[in-house]
Formats: structure tokens, sequence, C-alpha cells
């Protein structure tokens, strides 16, 4: 019980934090949208975790816990995926932006 409440003290912080972000422009309407879902699916599951059970065992899980923990794992692994994707492609801009910069400087020098 005690979980709980600190749960949903915690989800309303950060859903607090997520609607000022909107607000001051930091954040798309897509992502405001997607990251509202997925924190009141939190709460939702945080005050009725009995319905996690029904919901893990119709999909073949035992536990409504594991199934969470499970779909955590590949939200993470994609969340990952994603951010390396545009670590490389900021690091490809970055590349042809100095190189850029060093042949017009060295054309400049001759």
């Amino acid at each position: 019980m005690i979980i709980q409440v600190v749960l949903i003290i915690f989800i309303l912080f950060v859903i607090s934090r997520i609607a000022m972000r909107f607000k001051a422009g930091d954040m798309t309407g897509r992502e405001f949208i997607i990251w509202m879902i997925f924190w009141l699916s939190v709460a939702v599951a945080t005050i009725l975790p009995q319905k996690t059970d029904l919901i893990a065992q119709k999909v073949g899980v035992e536990r409504g816990a594991d199934l969470l923990v499970y779909l955590s794992i590949v939200v993470l692994f994609f969340i990952v995926f994603k951010i390396l994707v545009k670590l490389e492609k900021i690091d490809k801009d970055i590349t042809k932006i100095v190189r850029d910069d060093a042949i017009s400087r060295s054309q400049k020098d001759e």
C-alpha cells in the first residue's frame, strides 16, 4: 500500500514535468500524448495490479509483474536502438560539418 502511494505521487510529479515541457515547447504533441498514455497506464497498473495478472495470463505469462518487466526490457532496448541511430546520424553530420569547414579554411589560406 505504501509503495502504491509513493508511485502515484511520483507519477503525478512526472506528469506535471511532461505538461511543463509541452507548454514550454520542448516536446511535440505526439510525444506528449505518448508519454501521457504511458504514465497513465503505469498509474492504472499501480492502482489495479490484479488487472495486470489477467492481461498477463491472456498473453501466456504467469504474473502481471513479469509481463511488465518483459515489456519494459523490450521498450528500453528499442529506446537504446533509437538513441544509437540518432547518435550515429549526429556523428556523421558533425564529421561532414568539420570536413566542409576544413576545406573552406584551406581554400581561404591559398
